[in-house]
């Protein structure tokens, strides 16, 4: 017996890989500071939680529909109405679990053998493995700092061959928390109208987490001429602070959605019933809270872009959105640690600050784009003053 060629084509969630890491020497009683994390610190709204403890006493613990209730649907539709002028139907919403489970779905439902998929670098970790599980090859386009970490017009047109079946546009962007206006959107929908062979994965995950005067706006939106390719993709987890629940979900074309549910039928079966209750009360509610959060999560950026600024070796841009940054860290490379070790990479760098500052963060190789690392700032000021101080010093005594 050995694992299968398709499991042999992806490698373990490196995000994952460095939070169990912080777990594990928290538990040993290691002063450590995880940065590397993708979840809000925030707690899930009391209203959601009661939504929940309702659905249970009211004895919702039993199988739904495969890809969403007839409830959360609804839900789903008025948000993306209300949100994104995008009008869809029950029969045009695919409801899973967790925004990952909604890339696996379509991807594995559409790509096959010498398909190409176009990924933005960089990338959120999981996007060039699913698509290689699912068969396909990933096409990474570079789209650095001095692109604002955007993909441009050009580069789409440069990448898209006959074989291409999906671009993934993920914005605002993790790891950079880079976004799209709706300018650099129309310039990409110009682009691909003139390819109809390809479709749109557009993942919004992070759309309610936005700064300053930026206004989010999603393709299908923008660009009406390619709302029947575009699989618009959004959770609960971010904005909502409801990572644990595990509940993500998309609008598209009625064919692709009936064939998410086709494969969802024989994997997962439902999302959690309960967390489905949550998921539409967290939809339907009051939305006034997202605000307050958002002014938290600006202070934070602030702070901490300031604090890597000023840290000698790593320029640190001022992302729109989400809730990381991605420092680049070119001017740290070839030097050396006080154990007489040279910095080579972005992961040596990364392992550095662990071992000598206790600050954990995910190097920019596991993104596609080096040197560089992704920063979490999803959590209090205090820690991430203290956090940025230990990179400043680890910065410091290198040589």
């Amino acid at each position: 017996m050995k694992t299968s060629a398709a499991l042999d084509r992806i490698s373990p969630s490196p995000t994952l890989a460095i939070t169990t890491k912080v777990q594990e020497l928290k538990r040993a009683g290691t002063d450590v500071i995880g940065l590397g994390a993708g979840e809000p610190d925030f707690d899930t709204p009391d209203f959601v939680k009661e939504a929940a403890i309702e659905a249970i006493r009211r004895g919702q613990t039993k199988y739904t529909n495969v890809d969403g209730t007839p409830e959360l649907k609804d839900a789903i539709v008025a948000k993306f109405k209300r949100d994104n002028s995008l009008t869809y139907t029950p029969q045009q919403i695919s409801v899973n679990v967790g925004g990952k489970h909604t890339l696996f779905n379509a991807l594995v439902a559409t790509v096959e053998a010498g398909d190409e998929v176009i990924v933005p670098a960089p990338y959120w970790v999981s996007y060039p493995d699913v698509v290689q599980f699912a068969g396909g090859t990933p096409v990474i386009v570079a789209a650095g700092p001095e692109h604002g970490y955007k993909l441009t017009p050009a580069m789409l047109e440069a990448a898209i061959t006959p074989r291409t079946k999906w671009l993934i546009l993920n914005s605002p962007s993790n790891p950079t928390g880079a976004a799209y206006t709706v300018a650099e959107l129309k310039a990409l929908g110009e682009v691909l109208e003139r390819h109809p062979h390809v479709w749109i994965f557009a993942d919004d995950m992070y759309e309610h987490i936005v700064y300053d005067d930026f206004k989010f706006a999603t393709i299908a939106e923008v660009c009406p001429s390619l709302y029947e390719r575009t699989l618009t993709v959004n959770g609960c987890s971010k904005a909502y602070a409801m990572t644990g629940w595990r509940i993500g979900f998309a609008g598209g074309a009625p064919w692709l959605i009936k064939a998410m549910a086709k494969l969802q039928s024989q994997s997962t079966s439902n999302p959690c019933s309960i967390a489905q209750a949550a998921a539409t009360a967290a939809l339907n509610g009051d939305q006034s809270f997202l605000a307050e959060r958002n002014a938290a999560f600006k202070t934070r950026r602030d702070l901490v872009v300031a604090m890597l600024n000023d840290t000698p070796g790593i320029t640190c841009p001022t992302p729109e959105g989400a809730f990381y940054v991605y420092p680049e860290v070119s001017g740290l490379i070839g030097k050396t640690t006080p154990k007489g070790l040279k910095i080579e990479t972005d992961s040596d760098f990364v392992g550095y600050l662990l071992e000598h500052a206790r600050v954990a963060a995910v190097q920019g190789v596991a993104f596609g784009l080096s040197p560089a690392m992704r920063i979490s700032y999803a959590t209090n000021d205090e820690i991430l003053r203290e956090a940025c101080t230990r990179i400043q010093q680890a910065c410091g005594a290198l040589k």
